[in-house]
């Protein structure tokens, strides 16, 4: 399952949590419960509500407590220490208490970031209000329960203007948004305002990958609009969740590659082969390509393609820059869908061989390695001996 996130109007605690009880309103009992048994959440009622702004329709995530300071004017003022501490000495599952600290956690270093002080001595403010903790383990509660295998994310809206906090009046996006959101996409629609609250960019930073997509066929089965407290100039105030799950595979599973690309026509076939070996022997090199292709004015000459471990681009873009006359590299990090896949060893005529076997959605195969063959008499004693070899690895005895 892959869940994104579409910042329509931006994101807050309240927002993220309305949308993910709007994709599924049977988890409501079940978070409810939760939080009558969090801690510091006494006295906290806690409701969910339809909302229609005249365009869309979704719910909001409404936190209330009777007393005369449920304003949020009334600042509280929090330790992370003890809150961490609470959440750690709850009765909550071990998995909302691992995700609420995990994003209370990048709230207290961006603070901490911001005011100058390590992010144990970190004093939540707003954060430390009733309300936004029972965002945040409500936020962490539906985290666990939908256990998505990917979490995505549409540019975070920047806002504009001011915002009044305990601090002070602060610039949107607060210092602490602004340190969270870091690395990630942004946009500027030009729609003023608070879009993406603190609490909001823990979030996103604590399940997203960078805003990236995924580029692989998807199926769409469920989606969700979840409305913050303010209204915005001509867009709804909302977040939306789209819930999407593969088609059935035997795919193992999948993951990230880096791809980089360039042409030679100017080193001779020698020297680049040597070049490439040398490529191929980096650690985090995984495979490389050599096509012929025509270039300018109809020059022969050398595509190559690398695949890289994502984190390496820049090593392995350096060595290449060495090893060829390139001087200029295209990258990017591309999906990669992988079979399951088993070498396994079998033995023919009291020579051992090893053959890979893949799993296919067709059925198993096998491949026998063609540097255990052996020096054999000819063409037809070969494929002799990789028949055997192979038929012998997938019914798993030794021939």
């Amino acid at each position: 399952m892959e869940l994104h996130l579409d910042l329509v109007g931006g994101i807050a605690g309240d927002m993220f949590v309305a949308a993910m009880l709007d994709l599924r309103p049977d988890l409501e009992t079940g978070l409810m419960n939760a939080l009558s048994s969090a801690p510091m959440l006494e006295g906290v009622a806690c409701r969910t509500v339809r909302h229609d702004d005249g365009i869309l329709t979704g719910r909001r995530f409404l936190v209330e407590r009777p007393g005369p300071d449920t304003s949020h004017d009334h600042h509280h003022h929090t330790a992370w220490r003890d809150i961490r501490a609470a959440l750690s000495a709850s009765s909550l599952d071990a998995e909302t208490i691992r995700h609420a600290i995990g994003i209370f956690s990048l709230l207290a270093d961006a603070e901490a970031r911001v005011h100058g002080t390590a992010a144990e001595a970190v004093e939540f403010h707003e954060v430390g209000a009733w309300d936004s903790i029972a965002d945040i383990v409500a936020a962490a509660y539906l985290i666990a329960q939908m256990n998505a295998a990917r979490w995505t994310s549409s540019a975070a809206p920047l806002g504009s203007g001011r915002v009044r906090t305990a601090h002070g009046i602060l610039p949107v996006p607060a210092p602490a948004a602004a340190l969270l959101l870091e690395g990630m996409p942004t946009i500027d629609d030009g729609v003023p305002g608070e879009r993406v609250t603190p609490t909001g960019a823990a979030i996103l930073r604590y399940l997203c990958e960078q805003g990236t997509t995924s580029s692989q066929p998807r199926r769409l089965v469920a989606s969700g609009f979840g409305f913050g407290t303010r209204k915005l100039p001509g867009i709804s105030n909302c977040v939306r969740v789209l819930c999407f799950e593969s088609p059935p595979t035997d795919v193992a599973g999948s993951d990230k590659i880096a791809v980089l690309e360039f042409e030679i026509d100017d080193q001779t076939g020698e020297d680049l082969a040597l070049g490439i070996e040398k490529l191929r022997a980096h650690k985090d090199v995984l495979d490389v390509v050599q096509t012929p292709v025509f270039g300018k004015r109809g020059r022969m000459m050398t595509s190559v393609r690398i695949l890289a471990r994502p984190d390496a681009v820049a090593q392995v873009a350096a060595l290449a820059f060495d090893e060829t006359t390139t001087i200029g590299i295209r990258h990017a990090i591309a999906d990669r869908m992988i079979l399951q896949r088993e070498m396994v060893e079998t033995e023919v005529e009291t020579a051992r061989m090893r053959v890979k076997l893949v799993k296919r959605p067709s059925g198993l195969t096998a491949k026998a390695e063609a540097s255990d063959i052996g020096d054999t008499a000819n063409a037809a004693e070969r494929h002799r001996r990789r028949q055997e070899a192979e038929a012998a690895a997938k019914t798993g005895k030794k021939s």
